[in-house]
């Protein structure tokens, strides 16, 4: 798996998580690396490794804008803290390193309903396989996603078997909730109070489907509405981001750290 070397390592907050990484603990190493799809053709993903060089791996999963600045800067920031972060491109079969601004949301919409999401989980999934191989990773992988890759990393978990899963406003998972008995890997939620996309009542369905399942845990946080977490978006919330984040942080480093 070929990696090429990327621009020198950013330094700003993440997609939510807390704030600025303290600069003693940055991630030295950015790449780009390429990673075959299980239908054939590769695809790209953005890497940021630890100072340390090696760490339990996180795939973080787009939103429908793509491998933004702010989905980049999440792989930075748990690159920061010792995790080694990928990106990978899940818009690839309709054009390398599409990426679209928040104010284009037609077209970002367009995009994602020309993408298939069964295709999009098995391709976060050969990310996935493909950390866990690398010599950066310590094996154990998670995967983390926003809005449409919120809804990603449910499928991902509910059909492949990464380590762990964590999805921020999950869009449209309570229509895949047939899978829920697929569930392979402990499952963290967050969701929006006043979030149109994945409204409360979706989130009551997804809470019944889970309701027996002490590997599933889901939060709900009042008063803020879709993508929450995403500084400089419309509905950013740095007191929710925050919490959302410090919970996600815990629960990733439980799950593919362990006993350190």
């Amino acid at each position: 798996m070929p990696i090429i070397p990327s621009a020198p390592p950013a330094q700003p907050a993440s997609h939510g998580f807390l704030g600025e990484a303290p600069p003693d603990a940055i991630a030295c190493t950015l790449m780009t690396l390429r990673i075959p799809s299980p239908d054939g053709g590769e695809f790209s993903a953005y890497m940021a490794l630890p100072r340390k060089g090696k760490g339990p791996g996180v795939v973080v999963l787009q939103e429908i804008f793509g491998v933004t600045q702010s989905i980049r800067k999440t792989c930075d920031w748990l690159a920061s803290r010792q995790f080694t972060a990928i990106a990978p491109d899940l818009y690839w079969r309709l054009g390398e390193g599409l990426e679209v601004p928040e104010t284009a949301i037609d077209h970002a919409r367009a995009l994602r309903a020309k993408t298939d999401d069964d295709k999009a989980a098995a391709d976060a999934f050969a990310a996935v396989e493909s950390l866990r191989k690398h010599e950066a990773c310590t094996g154990r992988v998670g995967v983390v996603g926003y809005c449409w890759g919120g809804m990603l990393a449910y499928l991902t978990a509910v059909r492949h078997k990464p380590d762990a899963a964590a999805g921020y406003y999950g869009v449209g998972i309570e229509k895949r909730l047939d899978l829920a008995k697929n569930l392979s890997c402990p499952l963290l939620l967050h969701f929006a109070e006043q979030d149109q996309f994945a409204p409360p009542e979706a989130v009551k369905q997804i809470r019944a489907a889970f309701q027996n399942n002490p590997r599933v845990t889901i939060w709900e946080y009042p008063n803020v509405g879709h993508a929450f977490a995403r500084p400089g978006g419309a509905h950013f919330d740095a007191k929710a981001a925050d919490l959302a984040d410090m919970r996600t942080l815990s629960f990733l480093v439980e799950k593919l750290f362990g006993n350190r």
